[in-house]
């Protein structure tokens, strides 16, 4: 593989992007408008300056990167000769289902489609193609160009030679890809998730503070960040669709969000990337002022 495209160029998307460009890949960054895209550029290559001030790569390496990056806003033309596609959209499934439809239609017959999904079953995913064999997931973690982790999920009907091609290539990107089966949530987010709820319903029975359940979390279970403050940067409107997906996969009422993140996503407080979450974000993203709501 040597040529990929990321469909998507948010947070996700342009991380992945990164990496793959910074690994000698040549990247096709598609997004719907040239806006989307700018700012997607602009994410990468203050990355890449941080990167630098850090030492983690050189001036030279920086600029390669760059170069192997390249911004579309038409699908067809952008993943016709790419060998593999990666769907970095927002967490929705008809949206996802769409996205996927048009990327079997424009992509060549051997290439492999994979998925950023955190939580959306592969298997109805893979559905909407002609190459269900050719489908899988591959879940990076936030920051993209940070964390080592990538959760390769494969669907029901993933080869075997699909699921080797991921898994070495995720090798080569530098990271440790993760093998597990196809059933909501995955691992990550079948674990994490109920314990941020958890931690909501914790908040919303009174028995601690925001700062008390945070604090209590990293301190005793040596978490690098509190639970609330997660949700936050997550996104809680993510959070809630994870969630829900869980719940409606299982069925089972211990995956039921906790009505304080519902009426929070409601009302338009979904974390650092709204500005107020169960924290304050006025002063940066860094802040550890907690929302007027909660003191």
């Amino acid at each position: 593989m040597q040529k990929v495209a990321v469909i998507g160029a948010g947070t996700m998307g342009n991380g992945i992007a990164h990496v793959f460009a910074q690994n000698d890949f040549t990247v096709n960054l598609v997004d719907i408008s040239d806006a989307a895209l700018e700012r997607g550029m602009k994410t990468i290559e203050k990355n890449l300056d941080r990167q630098v001030s850090k030492g983690v790569i050189d001036e030279a390496k920086k600029q390669s990167t760059l170069a192997n990056l390249s911004t579309h806003t038409d699908m067809a033309s952008a993943l016709g000769d790419v060998d593999l596609v990666v769907e970095a959209a927002t967490e929705n499934v008809e949206l996802k289902l769409k996205i996927f439809g048009d990327m079997d239609k424009y992509s060549k017959p051997e290439a492999i489609l994979a998925s950023n999904t955190s939580s959306i079953s592969l298997t109805q995913i893979a559905a909407v193609t002609g190459r269900p064999d050719k489908v899988i997931g591959m879940h990076f973690m936030n920051p993209v160009p940070v964390m080592k982790l990538v959760e390769v999920i494969r669907g029901y009907a993933t080869s075997d030679a699909t699921t080797k091609t991921i898994m070495e290539l995720s090798e080569k990107l530098g990271k440790v890809p993760t093998e597990c089966n196809d059933y909501p949530g995955f691992v990550s987010n079948r674990i994490l998730m109920p314990m941020i709820n958890e931690a909501i319903i914790t908040l919303f029975e009174g028995v601690a503070g925001v700062k008390e359940i945070d604090t209590i979390m990293k301190l005793g279970m040596a978490h690098p960040m509190g639970p609330l403050k997660l949700a936050d940067f997550i996104g809680l409107d993510v959070c809630l669709s994870i969630l829900n997906v869980l719940y409606e996969g299982f069925g089972n009422p211990k995956y039921a969000p906790c009505p304080l993140l519902v009426n929070m996503v409601r009302a338009g407080k979904l974390g650092a990337k709204s500005g107020e979450g169960f924290y304050d974000y006025s002063e940066g993203p860094k802040s550890e002022t907690i929302s007027a709501q909660f003191k």
